[in-house]
């Protein structure tokens, strides 16, 4: 189960991508799909069969944008945060090898198209809530058991 919680820019992009499926992508696939369908024979229509196939993708992701959206909470930035790592924290954590990471705490609908981004449901997420900069988390996974060292948490204001 994922957490409903997402950042305010996380919203505002979900909301951008609601409105243009809905006011440019599904008005020119359907408009597409018209235009095939009224060259007659459908069965072995190509143009015809891929448009209403992505007419159907369009409006599988628009219910899901819709109810996802409405049913997010917005977790924005708050001076209690200061210090500790919490949801939206820009976290750099390093290990005893020298490797060095660097990325975002972030709601699961955030973390697509986002290398930077992991999700507050993650293993490591998990391992860094509520630590400070000098703490260390250990993170368990399938692979094993991981120690990281927390060096720097920032947030956007």
């Amino acid at each position: 189960m994922k957490t409903p919680l997402i950042t305010r820019e996380g919203l505002e992009k979900l909301k951008a991508e609601l409105d243009h499926l809905w006011r440019v992508e599904r008005p020119e696939t359907t408009q597409k799909v018209s235009w095939a369908a009224s060259l007659g024979d459908r069965s072995e229509n190509a143009d015809y069969h891929y448009n209403k196939k992505r007419l159907r993708e369009i409006d599988r992701r628009l219910l899901y944008l819709r109810k996802c959206i409405d049913d997010l909470k917005v977790v924005d930035y708050s001076p209690f945060q200061e210090g500790k790592v919490m949801f939206g924290a820009w976290v750099e954590i390093e290990n005893d090898r020298g490797d060095r990471k660097r990325f975002r705490i972030v709601g699961y609908d955030e973390i697509f198209d986002t290398k930077d981004y992991i999700s507050i449901d993650s293993p490591m997420a998990h391992a860094l809530m509520k630590k400070e900069v000098g703490d260390t988390a250990v993170v368990k996974t399938g692979a094993g058991e991981f120690v990281w060292r927390i060096t720097k948490i920032e947030y956007q204001k």
